[in-house]
C-alpha cells in the first residue's frame, strides 16, 4: 500500500513567528512535527511506501524517513496534482494531509480498514464526536448537510483507475474544498440548490462523486475525530499544543 502526503503549505505572520518556520508541515507540537506524526502514522497502519510533496525543508526534514520526495510548486493545485501522481504504477493510494496534529495509526488504520474495495473514500467525523474530543476547540469546524453536523477529514482513499479522472477537474475541486456550496455548484444547479435550501444529504454527495468520475464513493462515517482537526490558523494550532 502505497501513500503520499501533501506538505507545501505556508504560514506567515504570528503563525510563521510563533512556530519559527513558514512551512506549516513543519510546525512542532510536543516535540514532533506535524508532519512527522502524519509519516509515523501511515507506517504503523501499515503503508509500506510514502512520498511527500514538498520543498528543500520538507526534504531536509524528513527524506530519511520517507520513500519518494516530489518537488513542490507555487500553486495549490499543482501540488494536488503531483500528489495524485506521485505513485503511477500503484493500486491504491492513500492521500493525506500534513497538518492533522491528533493523527494516529489506530485513527488511521479503522478508515482504511472499513474503505470499500475499489471505493474512492473520505473520512468523515461526527460532529458530536469531533466536539467531545476536543471541547473548547477554536473556529468552527464541520459543514451542515440536510440537518447534520459533520466534519470532513484529511485522509482519502483512492483506488485504481480513479487518479487521472481526480485529476482532470482537481484544481475546479482544489480552489472550492473549504466552500461546500462551491463544490455543489461545479456539477449542477441542482446540487447547488439542494445545498442552499439545506437538503444535500452526505448520500447526494456520494452519487454526486459517482456521476462525475465514474467510479464509487464514500464518504466514510463515523471515523475518529482525530482525523479531521485540521491546522489552518494560530489558535488551532496553540490548542493543539494546549491539549493532549
Amino acid at each position: 500500500m502505497r501513500a503520499v502526503i501533501t506538505a507545501g503549505g505556508r504560514i506567515d505572520g504570528a503563525f510563521a513567528r510563533a512556530v519559527g518556520t513558514r512551512v506549516k508541515a513543519l510546525a512542532l507540537v510536543h516535540g514532533k512535527t506535524m508532519l512527522a506524526r502524519m509519516i509515523e502514522a501511515l507506517r504503523m497502519a501499515g503503508v509500506d511506501e510514502i512520498a511527500v510533496v514538498g520543498g528543500d525543508e520538507v526534504r531536509q526534514a524528513c527524506a530519511h524517513a520517507v520513500d519518494r520526495i516530489v518537488d513542490e510548486s507555487p500553486s495549490g493545485s499543482e501540488n494536488l496534482l503531483r500528489a495524485l501522481r506521485a505513485w503511477p504504477d500503484r493500486e491504491r493510494l492513500i492521500y493525506a494531509t500534513s497538518d492533522l496534529p491528533y493523527v494516529t495509526s489506530a485513527a488511521i488504520g479503522d478508515f482504511l480498514n472499513r474503505v470499500g474495495h475499489g471505493t474512492l473514500a473520505v473520512a468523515l467525523a461526527e460532529f458530536a464526536a469531533f466536539e467531545a474530543r476536543f471541547p473548547g476547540a477554536p473556529s468552527s469546524f464541520g459543514i451542515t448537510l440536510s440537518g447534520e453536523r459533520v466534519v470532513n477529514g484529511g485522509v482519502f482513499s483512492i483506488p485504481q483507475g480513479a487518479t487521472e479522472k481526480l485529476a482532470a477537474m482537481a484544481t475546479r475541486f482544489f480552489e472550492a474544498r473549504k466552500r461546500p456550496w462551491r463544490m455543489a455548484s461545479l456539477v449542477g444547479p441542482g446540487v447547488l440548490f439542494r445545498f442552499i435550501s439545506g437538503r444535500l444529504r452526505v448520500s447526494d454527495l456520494e452519487a454526486m462523486a459517482l456521476h462525475v468520475l465514474q467510479v464509487p464513493a464514500q464518504a466514510l462515517r463515523g471515523c475518529a475525530p482525530e482525523l479531521a482537526y485540521d491546522v489552518d490558523l494560530l489558535a488551532e494550532y496553540e490548542y493543539a499544543c494546549a491539549h493532549a
